[in-house]
């Protein structure tokens, strides 16, 4: 009768790995998406800075060209006030040159001093005429000046929009690359999950039936005192029957995972919080969980299992499953723990 029981209570566990399966499909694609975010982010900052460096160049030529153009608007005002001083000059000295021509035709005694100043009068107009004539050259070529300088402007402008529409092209690109990284990720993910679920379905098929062999989320665990005697790391003959069907297990699933997916497979030791006397081969539990976590995966490169599908870690007491201080939650504690997982 207690035994149907534990077997009742088992398949009823059994629908808490499926669950934790999404659970886990879940955070590996958030996962996913804050990395995309970041390396999109990465690249839209480098892409954003160098056109922020070519904007700053464009603005400061514009910003000289534009204190140059002022420069020359003055200088031109300047010519155009000196220009009507000129004309206003030479309209005097026309009505003077009338008043004395008039003068001249009423009387021939004042004929002389008459056509004396005509005459003064008359070089001080060409003098005046030659002045404004230079004046007007001066402002034909400040007009071509300023006709440049638009120029330049209207050509800085084009290049300032054709950077503009550059960059928003560039983040769109960024934008559906991020979205197709997303996509394939998912497929990724997907796909190593599904095939995390087979490994641990066969394990459950071909390992022993035991209670200190479970599976804790999307890992499958090993009370240490299946594998190990207490305080060593050489596997005892029960834990390379376990182990050799292990081997058995992932060397028939390395069969069907696609090349494309980089997966190994993580053992990782754990030991209770019961520190080491210091006397004996090993220092402290850091040295003990690594020793076992490697021993495991040695014995599964002698059963084939490729090296570089291996990969081992050592955790000491620092991660346990059970927070409580009893021999029990020591004993869940002692554990070593196998992940499939991708590099």
């Amino acid at each position: 009768m207690g035994l149907s029981r534990n077997r009742r209570s088992e398949r009823a566990i059994d629908y808490w790995p499926g669950f934790v399966d999404a659970l886990s499909t879940l955070l590996l694609s958030i996962m996913f998406l804050l990395c995309v975010f970041v390396l999109a982010q990465f690249f839209l900052s480098r892409e954003i800075t160098g056109k922020d460096d070519v904007l700053n160049r464009l603005t400061s030529q514009i910003n000289e060209l534009t204190q140059l153009l002022a420069l020359e608007k003055s200088g031109k005002q300047d010519l155009e006030d000196s220009l009507a001083n000129l004309q206003a000059s030479l309209a005097q000295s026309e009505g003077e040159r009338s008043r004395l021509q008039q003068l001249l035709d009423q009387g021939s005694g004042a004929s002389a001093a008459a056509n004396a100043q005509i005459g003064t009068l008359t070089e001080s107009l060409d003098t005046e005429k030659q002045v404004s004539a230079r004046a007007m050259s001066q402002i034909e070529i400040l007009n071509q000046q300023i006709s440049a300088l638009r120029s330049q402007i209207a050509a800085i402008e084009q290049a300032l929009q054709a950077s503009e529409a550059k960059d928003q092209s560039s983040q769109a690109k960024i934008a559906d690359l991020g979205r197709r990284l997303n996509v394939a990720l998912a497929q990724r993910v997907q796909e190593l999950n599904r095939y995390r679920s087979d490994f641990f379905g066969r394990l459950r098929e071909i390992l022993s039936d035991r209670e200190n062999i479970r599976i804790v989320g999307d890992r499958f665990v090993f009370q240490s005192e299946v594998l190990f005697p207490s305080g060593s790391n050489e596997l005892n003959p029960a834990g390379e029957v376990e182990m050799a069907k292990l081997a058995t297990a992932l060397l028939d699933l390395a069969k069907e995972i696609p090349a494309e997916i980089n997966w190994v497979l993580r053992v990782d030791g754990h030991t209770d919080n019961v520190p080491l006397s210091g006397t004996g081969r090993y220092a402290d539990n850091w040295e003990l969980s690594s020793a076992r976590a490697t021993s495991v995966v040695k014995f599964l490169i002698s059963r084939g299992v490729p090296a570089n599908r291996l990969v081992a870690a050592g955790f000491g007491e620092f991660q346990p499953i059970d927070q409580a201080d009893s021999d029990t939650a020591r004993a869940t504690n002692r554990r070593i723990e196998l992940k499939l997982t991708e590099k």
